[in-house]
C-alpha cells in the first residue's frame, strides 16, 4: 500500500448496507464493504447510513419508516462492538479510535422521510449516534422536494418549491441539536435554501459536477458555492451515472480518473478546503479501480499522479468533512 495513503485518515462517509437480513459484516461477504475488504484498503472508518426508500406519505407509511430507520440504526451501532472496531458518535472518538489502530463505525440517516412529522425524531436519531441526516431520496417527501421525483407515488415535478415550513423547522431543530444537514437527493432550490438557512455548515455527502455530467443528482457551480459560503464541504462519490454520461440505453461506465475529474473542477471552483471522497458502495457506487472497499487506495494513487499533496489527500478524506462535523457541533445549542 502506498504510504501517502497507509498514513492517510481514510472515511468514507456514505456506504449502504443491506436491509433486511445484512450479513455477518466481520467476515467476508459479497458486499462493497466489510471489514476485511475495509482494512485491505486502509479504510479507516465509514459512515453506515440507514437508508429508508420513499414511501406513502400517510401515517402507516411514515411508522413504517421510523422503524425501519432506528432498527437500522441499532444494527450500525451494534457493528461497533466487533473486535478492532468502536461506534464512533463524535469526531474525537474518531480520532481516537483510528490512533488506537481500530476501525470507527458511523451512523446517519438517509431520507427524512423517517422522521414523518415528528421532530422529536431527530433528537432520539442523534442519541443513536446519527451523524448526518440526508433529508430526501428519490421522490418528494413532507420537507422538500427531491431532485429525483417520482411519479409513481404522485410527484409532480415541484410540490414546495423548496424547503416546506416543517423542513424548515427540521433544519432548525437539526442546527440545535448538531445533526449534520446532508443535501444529497435534494432538489437545486431547496439545497439552496437549506444553505442559507442553516447556521452551521451543510454537507453534500454523496454527489458529482453537473458541469461534467448533467445528471439530475449531480450539483451545479451555483450550488457549490453555496456549499463553500456555508462553510461546508461536498463529497463526490463513486456512481458511474453521476461521473460520466452512458452510451443511450446503456449503464455508464467510470474509471478512478472520472472520480477525480469530478474532484479536480470541484477543487478548482471552490477550493481544497470544501470537498471531499465517498464511494456509495452498496448503494450504487463501483467505478472501474475501485470496485469495493479493498481497492480505496487506487483514489490515493490518482490523486498524487495528479499533483495532490499529502495534507490536500488528507483533507479529502477526511479533513474537511471532520471539520465541518465540529463545526456543526460547535453551533449545537
Amino acid at each position: 500500500m502506498n504510504p501517502v495513503h497507509a498514513a492517510t485518515l481514510v472515511l468514507d462517509t456514505h456506504i449502504d448496507i443491506r436491509w433486511p437480513d445484512p450479513p455477518e459484516w466481520t467476515a467476508q461477504t459479497m458486499q462493497l464493504v466489510d471489514l476485511p475488504k475495509m482494512r485491505a484498503g486502509g479504510v479507516r472508518a465509514g459512515v453506515f447510513v440507514a437508508y429508508v426508500p420513499q414511501g406513502r406519505r400517510d401515517a402507516q407509511g411514515h411508522a413504517q419508516a421510523t422503524a425501519r430507520a432506528e432498527a437500522m440504526l441499532a444494527h450500525i451501532r451494534d457493528r461497533g462492538a466487533a473486535p478492532g472496531c468502536r461506534f464512533c458518535p463524535g469526531p474525537d472518538a474518531l480520532e481516537a479510535t483510528v490512533a488506537a489502530g481500530e476501525v470507527a463505525v458511523l451512523a446517519a440517516v438517509e431520507n427524512g422521510y423517517a422522521m414523518g412529522r415528528d421532530l422529536s425524531r431527530l433528537q432520539a436519531w442523534r442519541r443513536l449516534g446519527a451523524v448526518y441526516l440526508t433529508l430526501t431520496h428519490d421522490g418528494h417527501n413532507d420537507l422538500a422536494d427531491s431532485a429525483r421525483p417520482k411519479p409513481a407515488l404522485g410527484d409532480a415535478p415541484v410540490e414546495h418549491g423548496g424547503l416546506s415550513p416543517l423542513g424548515e423547522a427540521a433544519l432548525a431543530e437539526m442546527n440545535r441539536i448538531g445533526l449534520m444537514i446532508d443535501c444529497s437527493h435534494v432538489a437545486k432550490p431547496a439545497m439552496l435554501r437549506a444553505a442559507e438557512l442553516s447556521r452551521a455548515p451543510i454537507v453534500i455527502t454523496h454527489t458529482a459536477c453537473a458541469a461534467l455530467c448533467p445528471h439530475p443528482r449531480c450539483v451545479d457551480d451555483e450550488q457549490l458555492d453555496a456549499v463553500r459560503a456555508s462553510g461546508g464541504v461536498v463529497q463526490i462519490t463513486a456512481v458511474p451515472a453521476f461521473l460520466r454520461p452512458g452510451p443511450e440505453g446503456q449503464p455508464a461506465r467510470a474509471t478512478v480518473a472520472d472520480l477525480v475529474d469530478h474532484i479536480d473542477h470541484a477543487v478548482g471552483r471552490i477550493g481544497i478546503a470544501h470537498v471531499g471522497i465517498s464511494s456509495d458502495f452498496d448503494g450504487g457506487g463501483a467505478v472501474q479501480g475501485w470496485a469495493h472497499a479493498g481497492e480505496t487506495a487506487a483514489v490515493t494513487e490518482e490523486l498524487l499522479a495528479r499533483g495532490y499533496d499529502a495534507h490536500a489527500i488528507g483533507l479529502l478524506w477526511s479533513g474537511n468533512f471532520l471539520r465541518v462535523w465540529r463545526a456543526v457541533l460547535a453551533a449545537a445549542d
